[in-house]
């Protein structure tokens, strides 16, 4: 695997970020080290990187440390863009309604930022 980036990462808004400053390091080094995945692979396997059945284009990033199960949600913009966009600890085998709400709420936004420049 080269350095070269196939992807590039932006965060949109602080969901993202208040998510991950609440992190230990450990699970922080985890998320950092995934996204270097997302950025440098080819093909991501769907153990890291999974699309959201039912959803308009929503990702999520999928972390695990130990028993610890973590999401972020994201999207692509211009191909090779990835938005994040918000993240929690999974507690239970579906996804809560709520965080997908927030992450198509966070989507909508962004467009509508985009729009404005």
């Amino acid at each position: 695997m080269d350095n070269e980036f196939l992807r590039n990462v932006y965060v949109y808004g602080t969901e993202f970020w208040n998510f991950y400053n609440k992190q230990n390091k450990k699970v922080q080094d985890k998320i950092d080290w995934v996204i270097a995945l997302i950025r440098t692979l080819k093909i991501v396997p769907e153990k890291f990187l999974k699309h959201l059945t039912g959803t308009d284009g929503l990702y999520e990033i999928r972390v695990k440390v130990g028993n610890n199960i973590f999401r972020i949600f994201c999207f692509f913009d211009e191909d090779n863009l990835i938005i994040l966009l918000n993240g929690f600890q999974k507690k239970a085998m579906k996804t809560p309604k709520n965080e997908i709400q927030k992450a198509k709420k966070l989507k909508y936004e962004y467009y509508e930022d985009k729009k404005e420049k």
